[in-house]
C-alpha cells in the first residue's frame, strides 16, 4: 500500500500571517498521525516565512512515524539537518520570490553542491530525496549523486488543462517513475496533488509514498484535519486495493 506523507508547511503558515502561537504544527503532526499519515514533512526554507527552526526541534521529539525535513543544499541548512539528524532529508529548490516550490532541482547546475550534501547526508544516517522534474536526465544524474530516493515533481501533472496536456504529463510522470524504479531508486511524488487527481497519480504503482500539504489543510478548514487526512489516505487505499 502507498504511504501519505503529510506536509504541514501551511499549518505554520496560517500562524504566521498573526505571528500567533496558535495553530501549532507540532499538533497537527501529531493528528495527522492518529489520522493514519505514515510521514510528517515540513520545509525549513531560508527565509522561514511559515516552518520555524523551534518547529523542526519538536517535531523530530515528538513524531511517531518519521520526519522527512525539506531543504535548500545549502551550508546553513545541511549543518541544522546534521545536528537534527531527521530519518529523511528531501534537496528541494528554493527561490525567495516564489509563492511555493516552482520545479524540480537543477542538477546539472548544482551537481558538485548536492553531490557533498549527499555525501554527509549519508554519512550520519539520514536518507536522501532529491526533489526532481519527471524526466530522464534528473533520474540518471539523481542516481548517479547517490539519492536513494527521488520525489517527482506533479506540479504540471496538476496544473495541465484539457485531456491532452493532463495525459501528455501524467505519460512524463509514469516514463520517469519506471525509470527510476529500473535504477532502484525509491520512488515518491508531491506538489499540487488534491482530492480530485490523486486517484490517477495512486494508479501508478510504483510510487511508495506521496507528500501532500496544501490540499490537506485547506480541506481541514471546512472539515477538520482529522477528517482531511483519513479522507486523502483512504482515496489512495482505494485505488491501491483495485490494482
Amino acid at each position: 500500500m502507498a504511504r501519505l506523507g503529510v506536509n504541514i508547511d501551511h499549518i505554520a503558515t496560517l500562524r504566521q500571517v498573526r505571528q500567533a502561537r496558535y495553530p501549532d504544527p507540532v499538533t497537527a503532526a501529531s493528528i495527522a498521525e492518529l489520522a493514519g499519515a505514515d510521514n510528517i514533512t515540513c520545509h525549513l526554507r531560508e527565509d522561514r516565512r511559515h516552518i520555524q527552526d523551534r518547529d523542526v526541534k519538536l517535531l523530530r521529539e515528538v513524531v511517531q512515524t518519521h520526519l522527512n525535513l525539506e531543504i535548500a543544499a545549502t551550508q546553513e541548512m545541511i549543518r541544522f539537518a546534521l545536528e537534527l539528524k531527521p530519518q529523511v532529508v528531501t534537496l528541494v529548490p528554493e527561490k525567495r520570490q516564489e509563492l511555493t516550490t516552482e520545479g524540480g532541482l537543477d542538477l546539472i547546475s548544482q551537481s558538485e553542491t548536492i553531490g557533498k550534501a549527499i555525501v554527509l547526508l549519508r554519512e550520519v544516517g539520514i536518507k536522501v530525496s532529491l526533489f526532481v522534474n519527471p524526466d530522464l536526465d534528473s533520474i540518471k544524474l539523481s542516481h548517479r549523486l547517490g539519492a536513494q530516493v527521488v520525489e517527482i515533481h506533479t506540479g504540471r501533472y496538476a496544473d495541465a488543462d484539457g485531456h491532452n496536456e493532463v495525459q501528455r504529463e501524467l505519460s512524463r510522470v509514469q516514463e520517469a517513475v519506471a525509470f527510476a524504479t529500473k535504477l532502484r531508486l525509491s520512488v515518491h511524488a508531491g506538489h499540487g496533488l488534491h482530492y480530485q487527481n490523486i486517484e490517477t497519480m495512486a494508479s501508478i504503482e510504483q510510487i511508495e509514498s506521496f507528500q501532500i500539504g496544501h490540499s490537506i489543510v485547506a480541506r481541514a478548514v471546512l472539515v477538520g484535519f482529522e477528517q482531511a487526512v483519513r479522507e486523502m489516505k483512504s482515496l489512495i487505499a482505494k485505488v491501491r486495493k483495485r490494482i
